[in-house]
């Protein structure tokens, strides 16, 4: 199952993109005085503690819009509200109740989506004691908070888990069949490629950019094993997608990297590697998915090995930050390339939910430690007692050790690489969480 969707809405000003902020830990929103400043709703995948969710922004809920844009804002959060799975319904205790607040109420009891009043704002003790009045909006006890000054974050999130007892949480072990989810930009060849895997034409292809607009899954076999295809919508850069139905396709195509196993994330090979194909390629390494990058339209690129060579070097360049990913070479169009695509994904995916014995962990990492022991930081030495497999798809690793504070990121990167080399996980992404030990 993909993570839940977690929706902010509120009248304009009560501080929800402060709040997305300081949840996703950067920033990611535009925080202004100025009311209406979000307009296009902000999509980012998180995790508090354990919990892992989709959260997005919206933009300030005015029940009776007075022009194009503010109308066109109301669209944007309805759409973000119909497939949510729980609701942050914000206020502003500075301002206490208004009759938008009122409208807005009713409107999301219509809804019968769980929400949860959080009451934003409550810095000082007078502004706790108007919280109370809040109550008569009819949905129930207001957490109180302060998203600037990083108050009552705790509760809130508890209340939102109360509310999503069984989402959130990965399976310990994969199951069912494998699921691919074919990303990209728009007019890369996507839903080709998709009929080209298949042998029959599944989902339109067309010239145009922007013809897939929802999330399509197709069930097939690969050599006697199931697997799952999920044909997206193109990503655009968030500056050019248009309001309306092309903004609500980007929420499903982000849902369907939440829910896939492997990302395919297919390029043009007459436009290698754009900035905009490393912001989609995040979406699934923040993910941890596996990720499969498929040069498409192939047979445009000249025939001598040097063009691929160079296309598989600038590939690397921009995506440095995620090395060990495989790059395939595809033609939908001759339908070629394929069957080396389908091994790809099958040998990514056995790797993914592999797991290793403890004594041979256990061994990796002293010999890591041995080959390279971790710096003091602030005078400090840090203490790795234990380390265990605790999950599969992605492959997840717990480091028991005295303060997770001070593990510096290039060492966890280091890690990664030795289990990499150690096991054999060449083409998948892993994931280190380091706990204080108890």
């Amino acid at each position: 199952m993909p993570p839940p969707l977690v929706a902010i809405v509120g009248r304009p000003n009560v501080g929800k993109s402060t709040l997305f902020n300081r949840i996703v830990g950067r920033r990611e929103a535009i925080v202004s005085d100025i009311p209406g400043t979000t307009r296009d709703r902000v999509i980012a995948v998180t995790s508090w503690d354990d919990f892992t969710f989709t959260l997005v922004d919206t933009g300030g809920l005015e029940p009776f819009p007075q022009d194009v844009m503010r109308d066109q804002v109301r669209e944007q959060v309805q759409m973000a509200v119909d497939e949510a799975d729980c609701i942050v319904f914000l206020v502003d205790t500075a301002e206490g109740v208004t009759l938008m607040d009122e409208e807005i109420a009713q409107w999301l009891r219509r809804t019968s989506k769980p929400v949860v009043l959080a009451a934003n704002k409550v810095d000082n003790p007078r502004r706790e004691l108007l919280v109370p009045d809040f109550y008569q909006l009819g949905m129930g006890e207001p957490v109180i908070m302060s998203a600037y000054h990083n108050l009552g974050l705790e509760d809130l999130m508890l209340s939102i888990q109360e509310m999503l007892p069984d989402a959130g949480f990965e399976a310990d072990e994969a199951d069912g069949p494998m699921r691919l989810a074919i990303i990209g930009r728009t007019n890369v060849g996507k839903s080709a490629l998709m009929n080209a895997i298949l042998g029959q034409h599944r989902a339109i292809v067309s010239d145009v950019p922007g013809t897939t607009r929802d999330a399509l899954d197709t069930h097939m076999e690969y050599e006697g094993e199931p697997v799952t295809l999920i044909d997206t919508a193109g990503i655009r850069r968030p500056g050019s997608v248009k309001q309306g139905i092309e903004r609500y396709s980007v929420l499903r195509s982000v849902q369907a990297v939440q829910r896939c196993d492997i990302a395919l994330l297919v390029m043009d090979a007459n436009e290698l590697a754009t900035s905009q194909d490393a912001h989609i390629t995040g979406l699934a390494w923040d993910a941890y998915k596996g990720i499969i990058v498929v040069i498409n339209k192939s047979d445009l690129l000249p025939g001598d090995v040097g063009a691929r060579e160079m296309a598989v070097q600038r590939v690397r360049r921009v995506l440095h930050f995620a090395p060990y990913l495989p790059i395939c070479f595809t033609s939908a169009l001759e339908v070629t390339g394929i069957h080396d695509l389908m091994r790809t994904a099958r040998a990514t995916y056995e790797e993914r939910t592999q797991r290793v014995t403890p004594p041979e962990l256990v061994r990796a990492m002293r010999q890591a430690l041995a080959k390279n022991p971790h710096p003091s930081r602030k005078g400090k030495s840090i203490l790795l007692e234990a380390v265990r497999q605790v999950d599969t798809n992605p492959p997840t690793f717990i480091f028991a050790v005295d303060n997770p504070s001070l593990v510096h990121f290039s060492y966890q990167r280091y890690l990664e690489n030795h289990l990499r080399q150690w096991f054999g996980f060449t083409h998948t992404h892993l994931r280190l969480v380091f706990k204080r030990r108890t």
